[in-house]
């Protein structure tokens, strides 16, 4: 039954990808977990199919649909076939890095990356984390310094999101010496640039096939109309893009919840012990159905947030709550999961031992959940203090 957030369109769409996922992805999601990445001939094959940068205006290439439900429903398919390790170079470009490209560039800017954008003949990344920084981007160290008419980059970066397969990353860097956040500016960087290169192939223990990678500059030069947006306002380019990136985790996680739930009541239906079906266990019952009420009501909260963020009304502390809530469920559905799987559940043929796997770094990108509650936590007393509550 189609929820109420989509539309008929939608629905063609969902269809359309949907056979994209089990005839691009599906067939080789095993060999590129193997592998920790992607070929990028899918990647590619996204772009010729219409599913890389749909918020693209036509102009330059795209389908000028900003609307974020088209997002979501790619997220939701590849978390229904357990494949988002190896989609996640699709949500990546779509959800966080095209947003940077389409609001806080020039027009020359634009015509010179995004239709290829589109395409799938760029991948594109952005690189934030440092090694000694995790979430703390007011502490990163990344320099970069004006020569003539480049920018000279100097340090590194790390747990970079299509590290290997990207062409084009875009860099937080420290172009003046500032404190915290005031002296933090961006760069794109192109996968040419002299005094560029791609360290080490990270080695997770899930999302295996969705490659990444450390990043080192050294004396990397770029050239000055690289620069994305003014310089010292990188910092609140990254906030005013945030809330969107964090969207995209609610909606995977919930779906991956959603997923790992179904997984679970299938086998439990199909398990017996003790004489019975291990899904007639009044202890089986309840634990599911507590975890269904829970993902029923929080995947109303994720719907109301994906049409906030299509108004323009999506705020950060409600993407906040919204990664807190859907991703800490996400962690409840799979240990449950796992566990009623039994010994089943230990094994990787199972997509259930798999997810579990997948699962622990959705409280951690896009901003731990421990900032998560930072976040909301500030907001508390205005919201809930005295006379705050109608």
């Amino acid at each position: 039954m189609r929820r109420a957030l989509y539309e008929e369109t939608h629905d063609d769409f969902r269809r359309s990808f949907r056979s994209f996922v089990e005839a691009e992805i599906v067939p080789h999601h095993e060999k590129w977990e193997e592998a920790g990445r992607v070929d990028r001939e899918m990647f590619s094959a996204a772009g010729d199919a219409g599913f890389l940068g749909m918020a693209v205006p036509e102009e330059y290439g795209g389908l000028g649909q900003a609307d974020f439900r088209f997002n979501a429903i790619i997220g939701e398919e590849l978390q229904r076939v357990g494949a988002i390790g190896s989609g996640m170079c699709i949500t990546l470009h779509n959800d966080v890095v095209l947003p940077y490209l389409m609001h806080a560039t020039t027009e020359e800017q634009r015509r010179r990356w995004l239709p290829r954008m589109v395409t799938g003949e760029i991948m594109g990344a952005i690189s934030m984390t440092e090694p000694d920084t995790g979430s703390d981007l007011g502490a990163l160290r990344t320099s970069a310094r004006r020569d003539g008419d480049s920018w000279v980059l100097n340090g590194a970066k790390t747990f970079v999101t299509n590290g290997l397969n990207a062409d084009l990353y875009i860099v937080a860097v420290r172009t003046n010496p500032q404190p915290r956040h005031k002296g933090i500016s961006l760069v794109a960087v192109e996968d040419s640039t002299p005094g560029f290169r791609r360290g080490r192939h990270l080695d997770k223990i899930g999302l295996r096939s969705q490659d990444t990678a450390e990043l080192f500059f050294d004396d990397a030069r770029v050239p000055a109309d690289n620069l994305i947006g003014d310089d010292g306002q990188g910092f609140r380019i990254l906030m005013e893009n945030l809330a969107q990136e964090r969207l995209g985790l609610c909606v995977s996680a919930i779906s991956a919840a959603r997923t790992a739930l179904g997984w679970t009541v299938d086998y439990c239906a199909q398990r017996r012990a003790f004489g019975t079906r291990v899904l007639d266990m009044q202890n089986t019952r309840f634990r599911l159905a507590e975890l269904a009420a829970r993902l029923d009501a929080t995947q109303c909260f994720v719907d109301h947030l994906v049409e906030l963020h299509n108004r323009g009304e999506l705020t950060g502390e409600d993407a906040a709550k919204g990664k807190l809530l859907t991703t800490e469920l996400q962690q409840a559905v799979v240990q449950q999961g796992l566990q009623l799987h039994g010994g089943y559940g230990f094994m990787r043929e199972y997509p259930i031992a798999r997810a579990y796997l997948d699962a622990p770094i959705q409280t951690i990108f896009g901003g731990t959940n421990e900032v998560m509650r930072e976040i909301i936590g500030r907001t508390l007393e205005g919201t809930y203090g005295s006379g705050g509550v109608a």
